[in-house]
């Protein structure tokens, strides 16, 4: 690498100013001083890219010019290490991935056959049941129209392929199904009981490293505002055997389950990348951005599961100024 360390580019990079911060001290930490990048469609208008040290303009991940756009950005950059942060990058970027690898850039993101399972959340629950794994009761709306046990209702309906909270909706018969769905929909058994992130590390041989699970106790557009670092034994064993059902996992991944009051822990869910509220693992002791880091320098990552128990986050509101263009400087406020 140049002087400058090892170079990081978060893609996609929004709202995640924190996904920026802990890359940024993952360097120091390493004995290195990283620069950090990040790109978005529109830079100037992206917290995440006014809290890197340099930052880009690209297309959304859905134009077909958007890989090339990152290679080239990348191979100009002397990029190391290249980080997704939603959904509908990663399929395209694991596709990608043995181009970036020739210009010496490795992309955290897992396997294509992993990412199309856990972005499918029908085929998510199915894998999951067949490896023991506990999930909710799945039907699709078709098959929730024929249930006439009053015992099954209600339902949580919700996209297939959904993110953010979006499309959700509660059942409570299969006369109140809606003749059509904007989009493919799964109808899931409806768990009552608190609902848990639970982040995990796997080290790039494919062990499991690090089982960090939170409780959410605020949730906004999605993404956990408060939540709380919990260590239970039984999500522990509930995340062994995910990881070792899926293919190829890699790196930095989470999902998410309810502790159901009648039926225990039920996994919903699987995101295949860094979650919305990482910043709480990474501040409880779970440094994962720095073990990825560390990895990309060709040593061990490090990775420990001695987090901190009881860790609470209480996000808030703050601001990045974009000064005029003739004064490229941005100041950081609090609101």
């Amino acid at each position: 690498m140049t002087a400058w360390g090892p170079r990081v580019l978060i893609s996609s990079a929004g709202r995640r100013a924190g996904l920026v911060e802990a890359f940024r001290s993952a360097g120091p930490a390493l004995g290195v001083s990283a620069t950090i990048y990040a790109v978005d469609m529109n830079a100037m208008l992206s917290a995440g890219c006014a809290a890197a040290d340099y930052a880009s303009d690209v297309p959304p991940c859905t134009d077909p010019g958007y890989v090339d756009a990152l290679l080239e950005y990348c191979a100009a950059e002397d990029i190391m290490l290249l980080v997704p942060t939603i959904d509908t990058e990663l399929a395209i970027l694991a596709e990608a991935a043995p181009r970036f690898r020739e210009i010496g850039c490795r992309v955290h993101v897992a396997s294509r056959q992993l990412i199309d399972i856990a972005r499918d959340k029908m085929r998510t629950c199915a894998l999951l049941a067949e490896n023991g794994v506990p999930v909710p009761r799945c039907y699709t709306p078709e098959t929730a129209r024929t249930l006439n046990d009053t015992s099954i209702w209600p339902l949580f309906a919700k996209p297939i392929a959904g993110s953010a909270s979006r499309g959700l909706m509660k059942i409570d018969g299969a006369k109140d199904i809606p003749d059509r769905f904007d989009e493919p929909t799964i109808l899931q058994e409806y768990l009552e009981g608190p609902e848990y992130t639970v982040n995990v590390f796997v080290d790039k041989h494919g062990s499991l490293r690090t089982t960090v699970p939170h409780l959410r106790l605020s949730v906004r557009a999605g993404e956990v505002e408060k939540g709380r670092t919990v260590r239970d034994p039984r999500f522990a064993r509930i995340a062994r055997r995910l990881v070792d059902a899926l293919p190829g996992p890699q790196g930095v991944m989470c999902f998410q389950m309810i502790d159901d009051v009648t039926r225990g822990p039920q996994v919903f869910e699987i995101n295949a990348r860094f979650g919305g509220g990482f910043p709480l693992a990474d501040h409880a002791g779970a440094h994962f951005a720095r073990w990825l880091l560390a990895e990309c320098l060709g040593r061990d990552s490090g990775a420990h599961d001695n987090w901190v128990d009881g860790v609470e986050m209480l996000r808030y509101d703050a601001a990045y100024f974009n000064m005029p263009r003739d004064d490229a400087s941005v100041v950081r406020a609090a609101e």
